[in-house]
């Protein structure tokens, strides 16, 4: 039996958020630069994708490039852009042909104008996709975006007041980028590295993490559903007892 007639296709998880991490350390092994790693993830992501498109996921989240990655060497910065754009471009057909639609949550506005031209192009023409929801994370910050939605609510309490104590939760998250997607259920971290680094803050708070050895170059669908089958042997509780959830 593969991996994936493994996995239990009634408790998939629906939304599953990456942070690809590893791709300086892998080309480093290798005796390369950085770039060479980021070129080669792109074979992860191109993998990963198809296999979740697969087996039904709905959303998938990739940690693309941070608020914080702008304080890396310009050299690799400029070449991550390039890259990003002639990624964009070479899979567009791939996406159309998954039914994959494209989604962003970050500052989008505050990349390089030939990166947000290639990106609003590729979302426009995926829009109507009805499978797996691709979500990248470009320019974007856990930090970032909870402030972000504490500054627009401000702004509307200012053009018009109301009653602060009709902020909750639900209100609050209407705010974030991440309005119209549904929380993480499985969160995947690769490189062997303890920590979700400023990402999904807020939408993590009942995600189940999981974290693999292996570098993101190397990672490949089967390491996907690995990751799902151990997600699907876990009993999720939110704040609940056990004998709650059975119940």
């Amino acid at each position: 039996m593969d991996l994936k007639e493994k996995i239990d296709k009634d408790i998939l998880p629906k939304h599953i958020a990456v942070i690809m991490d590893g791709n300086g350390r892998w080309a480093k092994k290798k005796g390369n630069q950085r770039i060479f790693g980021h070129k080669n993830g792109v074979k992860a992501v191109r993998d990963t994708v198809e296999g979740a498109a697969e087996i039904g996921v709905k959303f998938l989240t990739l940690y693309a490039f941070s608020t914080e990655n702008w304080s890396r060497p310009k050299q690799e910065v400029d070449a991550l852009m390039s890259l990003l754009v002639s990624t964009i471009n070479s899979e567009t057909d791939t996406l159309i042909k998954n039914n994959v639609r494209l989604l962003t949550i970050g500052d989008i506005n505050g990349l390089p104008k030939d990166v947000g031209k290639n990106l609003n192009e590729l979302i426009k023409k995926t829009s109507n996709n009805t499978g797996l929801s691709l979500v990248l994370a470009l320019n974007y910050s856990a930090r970032w975006e909870i402030v972000n939605a504490v500054q627009q609510i401000v702004s509307e309490f200012e053009k018009t007041p109301f009653n602060i104590k009709e902020i909750d939760n639900e209100v609050f998250e209407k705010y974030l980028n991440t309005k119209n997607i549904p929380d993480p259920d499985l969160l995947i971290r690769t490189s062997g590295e303890f920590r979700i680094s400023n990402f999904l803050i807020w939408q993590l708070a009942y995600t189940e993490l999981y974290f693999t050895e292996v570098l993101w170059p190397d990672f490949r669908r089967d390491d996907l559903f690995n990751a799902i089958i151990n997600y699907q042997k876990r009993e999720r509780r939110f704040g609940k007892t056990s004998e709650q959830i059975k119940h």
